[in-house]
């Protein structure tokens, strides 16, 4: 029997969330080496859900809050071979291409500071991500106004000339 579950996830303001699947527990070890090594003023917590015995919860990070964070959403999906990348102080942008070219990562469900909801299917034999709700559904088509603000958007973070 199956059960269909959505599961929203949270953390502190000001951060951003990666959301993924990775085949291996050396997937906690090298996600640190890329965020130190790419982002090292970055805060971050990180957490992989290990898929077999014993089990366990996975953490790594710089910032206790972050890595507490990343663990009770862990905990919340409960998922095996999930990853979650708790991010202050950088944008996924600066990190996302590294992220999936990690020889573990199987894939990325998502990176946003947007509200999230984890849509998880249970088993008897445990949790699978089936997708992710990123945010909220669109309520229209830009317009000429919007597009200048997006365009100084993109400029105020620094990502286009």
């Amino acid at each position: 029997m199956m059960e269909i579950k959505t599961i929203e996830l949270k953390w502190s303001e000001n951060c951003n969330i990666i959301v993924g699947q990775s085949h291996f527990i050396k997937s906690v070890e090298d996600i640190s080496e890329i965020m130190s090594g790419y982002v090292p003023s970055a805060q971050y917590g990180f957490a992989f859900c290990e898929a077999s015995d014993p089990c366990l919860i996975r953490t790594a990070g710089n910032d206790e809050a972050l890595i507490k964070e990343a663990a009770d959403n862990a905990f919340a999906v409960a998922a095996g071979h999930t990853f979650y990348l708790i991010m202050k102080g950088c944008f996924p942008i600066n990190i996302l291409n590294q992220i999936k070219n990690c020889q573990e990562v199987c894939r990325v469900f998502c990176a946003t500071a947007n509200p999230l909801q984890v849509i998880v299917a249970s088993t008897d034999q445990g949790n699978g991500i089936l997708g992710v709700v990123d945010g909220y559904s669109p309520k229209g088509v830009e317009s000429e106004e919007d597009k200048i603000s997006r365009h100084e958007l993109l400029r105020k973070f620094g990502y286009k000339f």
